[in-house]
């Protein structure tokens, strides 16, 4: 496969994902908005804050209100991660891949870029939860299209490797922000408004319902182990790490050159961290603390895959 041809559906595939994660910070912040009690500290600078743009945002949009931030990480199209412009260009990445996709899966695309698009004018000045869930639908539909009409080649598994890597980076940031945001009080631990912001989460990653079927009231502690080390769940840290690093796997077999690459080093070394630490240690140690490696290390494998496959003139 030309480099040029991976890295396009690697990032095709990660910048749909990003703008679906985005879709669900949205769609969970306002829902939080709508049912928890006034005193409760805004939900709106964390979402700024754990892009780690801050400075950009300020300057660009002071005050972190709803309708700023919406605007900021949904339809700016200045900003190099909001969902508009992580969809333009996946479907731009889409485009000169477009003998690699099947017709549904280029259709779906370009139609879920036009929806977000066409949508601007009306969201911004009356964002809603509903709407964001439908954005949600459109990339739940254009995977579901993808793993469909695509082999599960060495293509696939960059598009597989792309989205994982995302989406174990984004369902960090939304534990980091409940973690270390929402809840203003200790007081409010084990409340009716605690196990609200919970549940909401758990409904952000779509885990709610696994979550009550293997455990019936929300504990902080089983929380945080469904989001970083459920073995089956999809959305979970270590769920993505491990299925990053079986499609690393399958490249590396094709590539055959002989010896690992340092993203493929880097990919396993990070499964088997996550895969014998326990939620007790993370807590002891600090939850911050451990999302923020696990942030630096999986950009350190997105900069080790550019080295070891894109940033190459050859075929692998």
């Amino acid at each position: 496969m030309l480099s040029r041809v991976a890295e396009s559906i690697y990032w095709m595939s990660r910048q749909v994902e990003r703008a679906e994660n985005l879709a669900r910070f949205l769609e969970i912040t306002l829902g939080i908005v709508l049912d928890q009690p006034e005193n409760l500290v805004d939900p709106w600078e964390p979402l700024v804050q754990v892009t780690g743009d801050n400075e950009w945002f300020a300057k660009k949009y002071g005050e972190a209100n709803a309708q700023n931030v919406v605007q900021f990480l949904a339809f700016d199209t200045e900003y190099h991660s909001s969902m508009l412009t992580s969809l333009r260009c996946a479907r731009e990445n889409a485009k000169s891949v477009r003998e690699g996709l099947s017709s549904e899966a280029f259709l779906q695309i370009n139609e879920f870029y036009h929806f977000v698009n066409d949508s601007v004018a009306e969201t911004i000045t009356d964002p809603t939860a509903e709407f964001f869930d439908i954005v949600r639908q459109h990339a739940l539909f254009w995977s579901g299209v993808l793993d469909s009409t695509m082999a599960h080649d060495t293509g696939w598994h960059f598009a597989n490797l792309g989205r994982l890597i995302e989406r174990a980076d984004k369902t960090s940031r939304i534990l980091d922000v409940k973690y270390f945001n929402l809840l203003p009080r200790v007081d409010d631990v084990g409340t009716a408004v605690d196990d609200l912001q919970w549940s909401a989460l758990l409904l952000a990653i779509s885990g709610f319902e696994t979550y009550r079927r293997e455990h019936h009231l929300m504990d902080i502690e089983k929380v945080v182990h469904f989001f970083l080390f459920h073995r089956t769940f999809p959305r979970s840290i270590l769920s993505c790490v491990a299925g990053a690093d079986a499609s690393l796997d399958a490249i590396e077999e094709v590539s055959k050159s002989g010896s690992a690459g340092a993203a493929k080093k880097q990919m396993a070394a990070l499964r088997h961290r996550m895969s014998s630490t326990n939620v007790k240690e993370v807590l002891a140690g600090g939850m911050h603390q451990f999302i923020d490696n696990l942030q630096q290390e999986l950009n350190q494998i997105g900069s080790s895959l550019n080295h070891d496959y894109f940033n190459i003139s050859t075929t692998t």
